[in-house]
């Protein structure tokens, strides 16, 4: 019987291991960085975020504005849903504080409600409230940043698969694959850490879309069932993190953003790297020879023993309460910076910033199978050399 309850498992997870691909070294070469839209002070992406943002306050307010005009200016072809709930908090004096979540979802044309499975790719926007002029840029003002990076660069892509398949006629069901960024709001603790006093905006969220039905002959029963795998960033940014495997059931995910990793390190395009060309010139010694590769994901061969799950309290436990299948990425140990006021732009690594956007964005690529549809055959400027290749 145990073998048979094992092998069920096995089977109900296949569908999803089978449907990820690879991406090509080309694609991956021809990735854009974010660049100057990650320039702590003048960036269009990251700068606007790098504030004092709790929630209810008029820094909340104007960042949710900032992602709001981002997706309606930039990716218009991106629906965008605003979730509301309030909450009164240890420090609200009984009145209610409101949280805003911002849901930018991009499925096929023409899909039916309820009938796309989703890749939703997560980070919570909201500061602490203390120390007073808390930043939080780690915590998590870079991977919002990273998302819309992500978001911009599968866009054009997203739309010639759909093109392609639409000519093809295989758009069917089985290739209903849609992308989502979830930012949320209120994640932080407003006095000490409690099962009420955190998660604001994701506990509200999870508790509607449990609740919210999809018409009767959806392949999806409710908004939460649509999630087909829930990538949480958080705590990223900072130099040299070691993010583990949390969960035995999405373990074969963690391998698969571990491969594009060491690919993206092989192809020295991780700007954090040792072995990257501008670290290897600058070096003092003068020695040329690679160094040992220090691994974000660092957990990839490990099979059985050691999966910690739900230790890290953070936006992903309302939804993994109610059966979504979550892949955390937060560095443990936590950076040094965590909860400090030294949380801000100065302190980011910005190579390990790009690196992050990069990979996230390469993720999802080949989570939406986006092999052939980007745009590989242009020039792009070389970020080693600042000289251009085809």
């Amino acid at each position: 019987m145990e073998l048979l309850v094992a092998l069920l498992g096995f089977l109900g997870l296949l569908p999803l291991v089978l449907a990820y691909s690879s991406v090509s070294d080309a694609t991956l070469k021809g990735l854009p960085g974010p660049g100057a839209d990650f320039d702590i002070h003048t960036g269009a992406l990251l700068a606007p975020i790098l504030r004092p943002r709790v929630s209810g306050t008029e820094g909340s307010r104007a960042v949710l504005q900032h992602f709001v005009d981002f997706f309606k200016q930039e990716l218009p072809d991106w629906r965008l849903e605003l979730q509301n709930s309030s909450s009164t908090t240890p420090t609200s004096k009984g009145q209610p504080v409101p949280f805003v979540n911002l849901i930018a979802t991009r499925d096929p044309p023409n899909a039916r409600v309820g009938d796309v499975g989703r890749l939703a790719l997560v980070a919570h926007y909201d500061s602490k409230l203390e120390p007073a002029g808390f930043i939080g840029a780690i915590d998590s003002a870079a991977p919002c940043a990273m998302l819309m990076h992500a978001a911009r660069t599968v866009d054009q892509a997203l739309t010639k698969k759909w093109a392609a398949m639409a000519a093809e006629g295989t758009d069917d069901l089985e290739d209903k694959k849609g992308v989502q960024i979830l930012l949320l709001d209120g994640e932080e603790a407003f006095n000490v850490w409690t099962d009420t006093d955190s998660l604001y905006g994701a506990r509200a969220l999870a508790e509607e879309w449990e609740t919210t039905f999809n018409p009767a002959p959806s392949a999806y029963k409710t908004p939460l069932d649509s999630i087909d795998l829930f990538v949480l960033l958080d705590l990223l940014g900072s130099r040299g993190p070691t993010i583990p495997s949390f969960y035995t059931t999405t373990h074969w995910a963690y391998k698969h953003m571990a491969q594009i990793e060491q690919r993206l390190r092989d192809l020295a395009l991780f700007k954090s790297s040792p072995n990257h060309p501008l670290k290897v010139a600058k070096r003092e010694d003068k020695n040329k020879d690679k160094r040992k590769e220090p691994l974000f994901l660092n957990e990839a061969t490990k099979e059985n023993g050691g999966f910690y799950g739900g230790y890290i309290a953070d936006d992903h436990l309302p939804f993994l309460a109610r059966g979504v299948e979550v892949l955390h990425i937060i560095p443990s140990p936590f950076p040094h910076v965590w909860h400090d006021i030294m949380d801000d732009g100065e302190h980011l690594d910005m190579d390990t910033v790009e690196d992050w956007a990069r990979l996230v964005t390469a993720f999802t690529a080949e989570w939406m199978d986006l092999e052939g549809f980007f745009d590989v055959r242009t020039k792009r400027e070389v970020e080693v050399t600042g000289k251009s290749e085809l």
